[in-house]
């Protein structure tokens, strides 16, 4: 659990490297989070007349929003910082920006991080390795 949070200790921190396990555990507790939020919106909307516009399920859809905003800029900066640990730049995350990009992007997400320290760091996994048994 404490993997879905880290992303939010460090909000706006893209510097440093961060492992494959807090990278995917908080892309799990956002779906998590937006899927529980659409199924209250569709819930409150099926139960309302169909034929009425601008109902509470139209003011349900601010939060859901704003939760999406507020997440926005520890989404970027894990992402970064997931690049970081293969040792690439943060930049590549533009690729998203052309098609197909986003499908690289997710590819890098997938793959082990450089072993030992690099131009970013020193590796994430040997830094939990070493508190743990300390």
């Amino acid at each position: 659990m404490q993997w879905m949070f880290l992303p939010l200790k460090r909000y706006a921190d893209f510097e440093g490297r961060s492992r494959r396990l807090e990278y995917w555990m908080f892309q799990l507790g956002q779906w998590i989070l937006f899927i529980a939020m659409a199924l209250v919106i569709g819930a409150v909307d099926a139960a309302g007349d169909p034929l009425e516009r601008g109902g509470i399920s139209d003011l349900l859809t601010i939060p859901l929003v704003i939760v999406w905003l507020a997440l926005l800029i520890p989404n970027l900066a894990v992402t970064v910082r997931r690049l970081h640990d293969q040792d690439k730049s943060g930049w590549w995350i533009l690729l998203n920006l052309i098609p197909l990009g986003g499908l690289v992007l997710l590819v890098f997400m997938f793959l082990d991080g450089t072993p030992g320290e690099n131009q970013f760091g020193p590796s994430p996994k040997e830094e939990v390795t070493a508190q743990t048994f300390e």
